[in-house]
């Protein structure tokens, strides 16, 4: 566990390049709402699980029945293409158009049902690790699933390439230098997840969890988290310490690249953060937390217990409100009032 207060809250940008997140949730919700039927999914208070008044937890295992919180980005980013073209898109919309991405797991599927709802193709690029099981389920939502690389990395690589010589529209969950409008996007779906947590919470958390691999989750909910309930909240971002690009970038007051061994929470073994997500989280996250894998995985089966069962990715912040030290280090005391986020489903 290591723990890393944040010297540039309510600050600038530390890439001055890049968009802050966006905070229109009623753009994103219009949408989401007439295009893709995205119904709201639960908020479920846990008893037992933590020394705290209120646990609250933001189930987005049913999304979209895609399994994740994700389910609302690149799928909303076709959607949002489509709405340009028709003021009724259908499955033939975007017919003619191919998204590429690459996914080690539910971005790849977002991409797919996106693009199969709207008449659009998409290829999704994943290492030569993930299971075929993955694949399997790409291509039941009609992507074409290629194989490149031993990593994600290298996989993202052949699939910028793969857009370079066929004018396909590369669609990633993460941004980088001269690369921000689609995911500026794909971030505003998801703050559809964050307006139905603010409006289902009773009361306004003293603290809000947020896992991290490259960020985009924890940079829409926390930009809109700031709107939504101003400076009331402190705003925790975990990441696993093998993998703490955002804690690291914070720290340095640059984004940097953060190598480390592989890591069990897979979706959120990110070695450089988006641009975009570093950004928000400069101006509104408190702290910046690390987990080792045992301090994540040795708490699982207690998540699963209490009915919340989910990956160590799905359940990094659960499993860091479930931690003393934890609590203890970041003054999380037996009145506090903490909101989490279960992003996917159990494998």
């Amino acid at each position: 566990m290591k723990i890393s207060s944040n010297p540039h809250r309510g600050g600038h940008k530390l890439i001055d390049s890049a968009p802050y997140p966006s905070t229109n949730v009623e753009r994103a919700a219009e949408l989401i709402q007439r295009c893709l039927s995205a119904d709201e999914t639960p908020l479920v208070e846990v008893d037992g699980l933590a020394q705290v008044a209120n646990l609250w937890i933001k189930d987005e295992r049913g999304r979209m029945n895609l399994g994740s919180f994700k389910a609302l980005g690149a799928a909303y980013v076709i959607a949002r293409h489509a709405a340009d073209l028709a003021a009724n898109p259908d499955n033939t919309t975007l017919t003619g158009r191919t998204y590429v991405t690459a996914s080690a797991g539910n971005h790849g599927l977002s991409v797919a049902a996106g693009a199969r709802k709207f008449g659009a193709d998409a290829v999704v690029y994943i290492a030569e690790t993930v299971p075929e099981g993955f694949a399997d389920r790409l291509r039941a939502q009609g992507a074409q699933a290629v194989r490149a690389g031993s990593d994600y990395a290298a996989s993202m690589v052949a699939a910028a390439q793969a857009a370079q010589d066929n004018g396909w529209i590369l669609l990633s969950d993460s941004s980088w230098d001269g690369y921000y409008d689609l995911p500026h996007t794909l971030m505003e779906g998801y703050l559809k997840m964050a307006a139905e947590a603010a409006q289902q919470c009773p009361q306004v958390p003293t603290h809000i969890m947020l896992q991290a691999g490259v960020g985009g989750l924890a940079g829409a909910v926390a930009a809109y988290a700031r709107k939504a309930w101003g400076d009331a909240p402190q705003i925790i971002v975990v990441e696993p310490d093998a993998a703490p690009a955002l804690q690291a970038s914070i720290e340095a007051g640059a984004c940097v690249f953060a190598d480390g061994p592989d890591s069990v929470m897979g979706r959120l073994d990110c070695k450089e953060p988006s641009q975009i997500a570093l950004n928000g989280l400069a101006r509104d996250a408190d702290n910046f937390l690390t987990l080792t894998d045992p301090e994540v995985t040795d708490r699982l089966a207690a998540m699963a217990a209490a009915g919340v069962a989910t990956t160590a990715s799905g359940g990094a912040g659960v499993a860091a409100v479930m931690n003393d030290d934890v609590r203890r280090a970041l003054g999380i005391g037996a009145d506090a009032r903490v909101l989490c986020f279960l992003s996917e489903v159990a494998e």
